[in-house]
């Protein structure tokens, strides 16, 4: 049996990805599971909110010190998960937002062996912005926080433009992609990024 494919979404917060990976998902022609990033950190929330309830820390950890503790094996443990989908033979639609070098490298050590579609999920700034405002449960700001980490990739098989198509058409775009039986090949062409030691 034959790997599962990857098709792994990248864009900002409020860009569009969940919402076209409902779409996939929803389609009848190819089997998707539908593997968020959101899905883990909220998870991992409920599980520390439901164990300890009364749960009150006695000091303040700055977010970069909570992020190497906590955070990064989290999306250590999301990668190694999608990777398994695939080597059981299913198809993941990863759902995530590569904002750093340091997760672009992990995300190419898991993936590169994979057939990996790497997609762009683009919105323009103003857009995002807008969305963030109606939707009300996001941080006001995090996506214009992402968009210059996240937009810095410009090599993607396929690019969807979230504010000219609709989550439909951008599934329907993708699908289209995928039975072309073009070659997914812009992961396996990147090469890993240097990361600064702050």
């Amino acid at each position: 049996m034959k790997q599962g494919m990857i098709v792994l979404l990248n864009g900002t917060s409020s860009s569009g990805k969940t919402s076209i990976s409902i779409e996939l998902v929803n389609q009848k022609e190819i089997l998707f599971h539908h593997l968020s990033i959101d899905d883990f950190f909220i998870n991992y929330n409920k599980f520390i909110d439901k164990k300890f309830p009364d749960f009150k820390p006695t000091r303040e950890v700055e977010d970069h010190v909570i992020a190497q503790i906590i955070f990064d094996p989290i999306l250590s443990m999301y990668y190694s998960t999608i990777k398994l989908f695939s080597e059981m033979g299913l198809n993941v639609i990863a759902d995530t937002v590569i904002d750093n070098d340091k997760r672009f490298n992990e995300c190419l050590d898991a993936f590169s062996d994979q057939p990996t579609l790497f997609i762009g999920v683009i919105c323009s700034k103003e857009e995002l912005i807008r969305r963030e405002q109606i939707r009300g449960d996001r941080q006001i700001g995090l996506a214009s926080s992402q968009f210059g980490k996240v937009y810095c990739f410009n090599e993607y098989d396929l690019e969807v433009n979230t504010e000219e198509l609709n989550p439909i058409e951008c599934a329907e775009k993708i699908l289209s992609f995928i039975k072309s039986d073009q070659e997914y090949l812009v992961f396996k062409k990147l090469s890993k990024r240097n990361v600064s030691i702050l």
